[in-house]
């Protein structure tokens, strides 16, 4: 599963709407990068949740198209992110999340959704979910993703992605993905993937897809660059 094909008759509401809540003072740019990744996958409408000020020039001035809404009441929205740099939200809709960073915590208490959950912790996050790194990445996934009833994606040397069905080894990403806000660029695109989810799509392909793209814009950066950086990442998204 790639991006979604467009058709002559879409607009950005059809092609679906992805909230992002992300960045705090001791990690602003994970904003950026989050927001940035949001803007490269299906979604055609992407809002920054936040009301923090300096978050919100800074995301608006490196990306003007993206709209700052202060809260979800009474916008539309097809897929929410919540989690790169530590922000959190007190109430999380009933709709296609991805959760990231100490957001992924939130887990224990959205045992209940009727949609799909997505998290994305690399080893040392799974503290969070209060599981230690004990066997095989595959084995953890897949038992964390049926404990939660969630989709995890763990990230690391081939990163793994599981329910608690199937399990899906990524062979594409190399250690250039392993560089601070890589994964907050690709929690961004695992989001915008997920409005897809109203055309019939399945969750599972689509974080999948998500990965294999974001891997695939490291492979491509890592050809241009010795050392590899998120925004490099991000910027060989629109490349692949």
């Amino acid at each position: 599963m790639s991006r979604r094909k467009l058709l002559p008759a879409d607009n950005k509401y059809i092609r679906g709407v992805v909230a992002v809540c992300a960045g705090s003072k001791k990690y602003p740019g994970a904003a950026t990068l989050a927001v940035g990744g949001a803007r490269r996958g299906n979604a055609g409408y992407v809002k920054y949740l936040s009301a923090n000020s300096a978050l919100i020039s800074q995301v608006i001035s490196k990306f003007p198209d993206v709209v700052p809404i202060p809260n979800l009441t009474n916008e539309r929205v097809d897929s929410l992110l919540v989690g790169p740099g530590a922000s959190t939200l007190t109430s999380i809709p009933d709709l296609p999340l991805v959760l990231d960073g100490a957001a992924i915590s939130k887990v224990k208490t959205l045992r209940r959704r009727k949609s799909i959950t997505v998290i994305t912790p690399h080893e040392g996050e799974l503290k969070h979910l209060g599981v230690k790194f004990d066997g095989s990445r595959e084995e953890i996934a897949k038992n964390i993703a049926t404990r939660f009833g969630v989709i995890v994606v763990l990230k690391g040397n081939r990163t793994i992605v599981a329910d608690s069905s199937q399990v899906f080894v990524d062979r594409i990403g190399g250690p250039e993905l392993a560089t601070a806000g890589s994964g907050d660029v690709l929690a961004g695109l695992i989001a915008s993937f997920l409005v897809a989810i109203k055309d019939g799509e399945k969750a599972f392909d689509l974080v999948c897809g998500a990965v294999s793209l974001h891997s695939k814009a490291g492979r491509q950066a890592a050809k241009n660059f010795t050392s590899v950086t998120a925004l490099e990442i991000l910027e060989e998204l629109r490349n692949v």
